[in-house]
């Protein structure tokens, strides 16, 4: 897996104990045309042997980083980014495992990162009936803060995992600032994108909660990571706050 061409993208995906969801996600991904990354973020043993399975049946199209210890979500696509950014990669194409994701947008993610190659494109969720109510209304909570600490609405859903992510730029974004490791990260590294002067582009797409889908979401822990989180960013907005506010007024 190597690449060098202007616009060469990648599709990332963190696995977890996802070995029977990760076959039919990969075939998905699989359909088109781009080179995939999986990052087995400490996964159990039988997971563990399924990647190393789907790895070498795919030899040509797919690469496995292996963590040698559960870090977290975060963690495992801030591994990837970088091990894409060293390969010459210019886009890291961010896909969840657990088939929550309609791959069917996947080449409307790739065709607007293409169009804007120094913006992180993001998709904002449509939902079926599928997902719990609860997660439906306190998903708003978390906007609300996002709002809050960016001084913006440019952000329209910052916890969809659905992004393309430009490499020159992110890299080195994740080496100044500290993003969260687990669940945590896929908001936190909106609101510094955005403090760094960074573009975001959004765009509607279909997600859906299988019934039987698998959940790392840790009620207490994770809770409580993004509650620090939202915390030490409304501290840094005060901190930034005038220099974002003359941005605002004069560009």
């Amino acid at each position: 897996m190597a690449s060098n061409a202007a616009f060469s993208p990648a599709i990332l995906i963190p696995v977890y104990n996802h070995e029977a969801a990760i076959k039919h996600t990969l075939n998905a991904v699989l359909q088109y045309e781009w080179p995939v990354l999986l990052v087995d973020d400490g996964s159990k043993i039988s997971c563990q042997l399924v990647l190393t399975t789907l790895r070498e049946q795919h030899a040509d199209r797919v690469a496995l980083l292996r963590l040698e210890r559960n870090s977290g979500k975060g963690a495992a696509v801030k591994a990837g980014i970088k091990w894409l950014h060293t390969k010459g990669y210019s886009h890291a194409i961010q896909v969840d495992a657990d088939g929550q994701h309609d791959l069917a947008d996947l080449p409307t993610l790739v065709a607007l990162a293409e169009l804007h190659p120094l913006v992180l494109v993001t998709g904002y969720p449509t939902y079926d009936d599928s997902i719990p109510l609860v997660r439906y209304y306190s998903r708003y909570l978390t906007h609300i803060w996002i709002w809050i600490n960016t001084l913006s609405f440019q952000v329209r859903d910052s916890m969809c995992g659905f992004r393309a992510y430009p490499l020159a730029q992110t890299t080195p974004l994740l080496e100044r600032e500290k993003c969260g490791d687990r669940m945590d990260f896929d908001m936190e590294i909106l609101v510094r994108w955005l403090w760094s002067r960074g573009k975001i582009k959004d765009f509607p797409t279909k997600v859906t909660y299988p019934l039987d889908g698998i959940s790392h979401f840790n009620i207490w822990q994770d809770n409580l990571l993004i509650s620090w989180m939202h915390c030490r960013l409304f501290f840094g907005m005060l901190r930034r706050s005038p220099a974002i506010i003359w941005r605002k007024l004069y560009g």
